[in-house]
């Protein structure tokens, strides 16, 4: 499997690019996300992959962040979710307001990417459920290093992914961590 290529940015036109690895021109589909943020034509440039073998096609994905690789490989997995789709919802929408939409189960917001109709939504939000976690992703609300760790906390001590999200947007965006925690499960005893 092709897990990594570095080169010669050779080539962009979205959604594909050309990575010239040593005389080798790779074509790559990468989602917008990536596509922005792609240096200028004979840069070098590097792109985390996923390889696709199918019977009448072998087909390299490219991404500029691991996570967004992950969201990737996890959208696939989902029945009736293709490797074209799964790249036309991180093209909509970024690895972070993915994860916060499946939180908070806001299906309405996946239905704006194309191709996405409300049972795909309803399919991605079940299917995606804690799926999404830190290491993926984390909610947009989550602005700063302490409140990413009062989420973990809440998370650890068994409240559900929307219930943390929303405890944590009702805090003050400066709060510290033990006082967050110490905030976040008084709103939730209510």
């Amino acid at each position: 499997m092709i897990g990594k290529l570095t080169g010669t940015l050779d080539d962009k036109n979205p959604p594909q690019v050309i990575v010239d690895c040593h005389g080798v021109g790779y074509e790559v589909l990468v989602p917008m996300s990536t596509f922005y943020n792609l240096p200028e034509l004979g840069a070098r440039v590097s792109l985390l992959t996923h390889f696709v073998v199918r019977e009448d096609a072998q087909i390299l994905y490219g991404f500029a962040t691991r996570q967004e690789r992950a969201a990737f490989r996890e959208l696939i997995k989902i029945s009736g979710v293709g490797p074209r789709t799964a790249l036309s919802v991180l093209s909509g929408m970024s690895v972070a307001e993915l994860a916060q939409a499946v939180t908070l189960q806001e299906g309405a917001r996946l239905m704006k990417v194309p191709g996405i109709g409300k049972k795909t939504a309803e399919r991605l939000l079940l299917e995606l459920k804690g799926k999404l976690g830190p290491d993926i992703g984390v909610p947009a609300s989550v602005v700063n290093d302490s409140q990413a760790d009062i989420l973990q906390a809440l998370l650890a001590l068994g409240y559900s992914d929307k219930e943390a999200a929303a405890a944590l947007k009702a805090l003050p965006h400066d709060v510290g961590v033990s006082e967050g925690i110490r905030l976040a499960l008084r709103a939730l005893a209510k």
